[in-house]
């Protein structure tokens, strides 16, 4: 069985005293059932860069996972305002958040620069989270499989079938993000099968059931039941909710059948 995934991406939200004291209040609402959880599904917070530090000082001693939101795919080198994965290791950090749809759509990152950060998250053994998924004009025009199996295709371009289960994969709608629009459990199930679907025609059945995929598309305390009960959606990547701690603690706790 896979283990569910809920991750808080916290986008460019806090300050350090504002970040310590969100960690101590999912702490305290989740800490308690920490190994109950545990048994079936991980949980991971996701702080601006410059708030890892304080953050990964908060989580010691827990078992919520850090991740990062983006990630430069070189080690080293005149990139000013990039952090690297060595950096980000050194603060503890196990997964990052690659391809989320406002890099692409606001820093303008292409496919194949979300290629290279990918291969570059997997060669430091870190887990990526690649983000794939459709505007509202590609939604509308019938063309979300074609985007969001497009992307993934280039996503996971010269990823070695044996890695691609360490590789975490986040359907997220362009057009329900930040918007209170949500798609609808079955709507989301069609393109997270179809995902899956392609993972098992280029990989085989195995890894294609041990690939975790996610969604994110302004998740909440009241839609995530019905979403992650779905046999296709392994968890969600969560944005505004999982800024107060006992809406993401909600989450966390999410009927999973």
């Amino acid at each position: 069985m896979r283990k569910k995934l809920i991750a808080g991406n916290w986008k460019m939200h806090l300050v350090p005293v504002e970040a310590r004291a969100l960690v101590e209040g999912i702490r305290h609402e989740i800490d308690r059932d920490a190994a109950t959880l545990a048994k079936d599904r991980d949980v991971l917070v996701a702080p601006p860069g410059i708030l890892i530090p304080a953050v990964a000082q908060a989580l010691a001693g827990s078992s919520i996972l850090l991740g990062a939101q983006n990630m430069h795919y070189e080690d080293k080198g005149a990139f000013t305002g990039e952090l690297s994965a060595p950096m980000l290791q050194a603060y503890g950090v196990t997964h990052v958040i690659v391809g989320h749809s406002e890099r692409r759509h606001i820093f303008h990152e292409t496919d194949e620069l979300i290629n290279r950060k990918v291969l570059a998250a997997l060669h430091h053994r870190m887990t990526p989270i690649l983000c794939v998924g459709e505007t509202q004009d590609e939604h509308d025009g019938g063309r979300a499989l074609d985007i969001v199996l497009g992307q993934l295709q280039r996503g996971l371009k010269g990823v070695g079938d044996d890695h691609v289960t360490t590789v975490a994969i986040a359907y997220e709608p362009v057009w329900a993000i930040g918007t209170g629009r949500t798609a609808t459990p079955e709507q989301a199930e069609v393109i997270h099968g179809a995902i899956r679907g392609a993972i098992l025609e280029r990989c085989g059945r195995e890894r294609a059931d041990a690939v975790r995929i996610i969604y994110g598309g302004s998740v909440n305390d009241e839609s995530v039941d019905s979403l992650v009960s779905r046999p296709d959606i392994d968890g969600a990547l969560v944005g505004g909710a999982s800024l107060k701690a006992d809406s993401f603690a909600r989450i966390v706790r999410a009927r999973t059948r």
